[in-house]
């Protein structure tokens, strides 16, 4: 089901906090729920209150939100894209949302970092490179440099290749762009080779960096789809999940600080950042009279 509604208020503000691998001030979703189904998806979980993640809620007053409250920030800082759904599912070819709001994001000189798993981030590279003389950037969320894997896990999200493919495309148009490698999937995504190979295809694709935490979270509502999903595309696999993490909410892979050293090792080699530039605030120098 795909339904209109009104939202109250567009933009929410994140603490500073040294340990946010985003950088982002200011938070916004345009629309609730997600196209991609992606069996994993923390938004999922019961506390969101989203009551069925299949249908998708467009915000039909979004853009007149976020332009009211651009205005009304005295502080600049990076506006994030992608934190709860996906900002470039396939409903955005047709409602133009997430473009609508890239332009009102430059008009306001206000930086921006997407989150997606989709190449149609690529037809704004125009806005981008704009929104990029302020602040912009783009990762792109690589589980599985495996396409067929991909397909059983993230089912209607892009291909893995059309994900490096985009990067490419945004890498030479001198896009800052990056890989977000979370989650890592417990018994699934968590070998060595995936990994290394994720990081080098991204290299190779122009990403200037990779994002990654070596496990997943899990609540209510969304262990229960995943466990579910887990019995339909990996018969038996639910059993070593309930066994090893039983209902915690953190759930690091088995090996997790070697895998995770792996991923550093890997990421020296190839000369690529394990963490983002993060928007710096212009400050006007005072030129002194006298």
């Amino acid at each position: 089901m795909i339904k209109k509604i009104k939202a109250k208020t567009l933009l929410s503000t994140f603490k500073e906090s040294p340990d946010d691998p985003f950088g982002i001030r200011y938070n916004m979703n345009i629309y609730r729920g997600c196209q991609h189904q992606c069996i994993y998806c923390d938004s999922r979980s019961t506390c969101y209150g989203i009551e069925n993640f299949a249908d998708i809620l467009i915000k039909e007053n979004a853009l007149e939100l976020l332009e009211k409250e651009l205005k009304s920030k005295r502080k600049k800082g990076t506006v994030g894209l992608g934190s709860m759904n996906d900002p470039y599912m396939p409903i955005e070819m047709k409602m133009e949302l997430t473009r609508g709001a890239l332009k009102l994001i430059k008009k306001y000189s206000f930086g921006v970092h997407v989150i997606t798993k989709s190449n149609l981030v690529v037809r704004d590279i125009d806005l981008l490179k704009e929104i990029g003389k302020v602040y912009a950037a783009v990762s792109l969320t690589i589980t599985t440099a495996d396409n067929k894997l991909a397909r059983k896990i993230e089912p209607v999200a892009p291909s893995s290749s059309e994900r490096f493919e985009a990067i490419k495309k945004l890498a030479d148009e001198g896009i800052c762009t990056g890989i977000v490698l979370t989650p890592v999937l417990p018994f699934i995504t968590d070998n060595k080779e995936n990994v290394e190979e994720i990081i080098v295809k991204g290299k190779e694709a122009g990403a200037k960096y990779v994002l990654c935490w070596a496990g997943m979270t899990m609540r209510e509502g969304q262990r229960e789809y995943f466990y579910n999903e887990l019995d339909k595309r990996f018969p038996g696999l639910k059993e070593k999940y309930v066994k090893r993490y039983g209902n915690r909410y953190s759930y690091p892979v088995p090996e997790h600080e070697e895998l995770y050293k792996i991923f550093v090792d890997k990421c020296k080699k190839e000369s690529i950042k394990t963490k983002m530039d993060f928007y710096m605030e212009m400050k006007t120098e005072q030129v002194s009279l006298f």
